[in-house]
């Protein structure tokens, strides 16, 4: 298995990766509608316009890619924080293997080298990998609602200190 910068190229697979764990991790929390709605080829484009312009990276594994974080300056100027992890997913079929924390280690230190010292992330309240954060430190520092898919849902902030964290 191998972590590295996204690349142009990459945009497809980071896409599937976005949808298909969308639609296990959210199955039974977000409506089945709303989750069948998801589109690779839309979230194709966006990718391809997300290379380059934050900490992006990606997990492959025997030349697939099964994970992707991306990160960049924190959004809501609300918390402590200076930089947020914006995004980290994973396909189930590698989940539970210290991926998700390699992924996320990589971009705390590429952040960190831009001069960020705290990053905060979002994560729906119902979301089980809510225990992974939990789990690597995450501080629990606000709360918020959101809306997806006409639905209301409860987002928790988790806070690290990137000194400690790339550290460990």
């Amino acid at each position: 298995m191998e972590i590295r910068e996204a690349v142009i190229g990459d945009e497809e697979g980071i896409a599937r990766v976005h949808v298909d764990s969308w639609r296990t991790t959210y199955k039974g929390i977000v409506s089945d509608e709303y989750l069948d709605q998801l589109s690779v080829e839309q979230r194709t484009e966006n990718w391809r316009r997300g290379i380059g312009n934050n900490s992006l990276y990606v997990a492959v594994e025997d030349g697939e890619i099964v994970g992707f974080a991306t990160g960049g300056k924190e959004r809501t100027g609300n918390y402590s924080a200076d930089c947020e992890l914006f995004a980290i997913y994973l396909l189930q079929k590698v989940q539970g293997k210290g991926i998700g924390k390699q992924l996320m280690q990589v971009v705390a230190m590429d952040l960190k080298k831009q001069g960020s010292t705290k990053m905060l992330v979002w994560v729906l309240d119902l979301n089980p990998a809510k225990k992974f954060y939990e789990a690597v430190g995450g501080q629990r520092v606000g709360e918020t609602m959101i809306e997806i898919g006409g639905e209301t849902f409860k987002e928790i902030a988790y806070v690290w200190d990137l000194e400690k964290f790339v550290n460990k």
